[in-house]
């Protein structure tokens, strides 16, 4: 792989490191916001969904270091 290709991984692996720290936060407010939730409503179908997007968001964030440890086996 020659460097300018290199260069372009770096860039890639910028964004997708942005992309996991607005992951971070949302996640974390998306689990405070559920935390904050009378217990009642928690186990309510909306206090579920908010459950199921963070895990779900979690799993995102899960796969974008992946996909970054890829990358960087890739560069090497």
């Amino acid at each position: 792989m020659n460097d300018d290709r290199r260069k372009r991984i770096d860039e890639a692996m910028e964004h997708i490191s942005a992309a996991r720290e607005l992951l971070d936060t949302v996640i974390a407010e998306e689990q405070e916001a559920f935390d904050n939730l009378p217990v009642g409503l928690q186990g309510s179908e909306r206090g579920q969904k908010m459950e199921e997007t963070a895990d779900s968001l979690y799993s995102i964030h899960s796969d974008l270091e992946d996909m970054e440890s890829l990358l960087e086996e890739i560069k090497a």
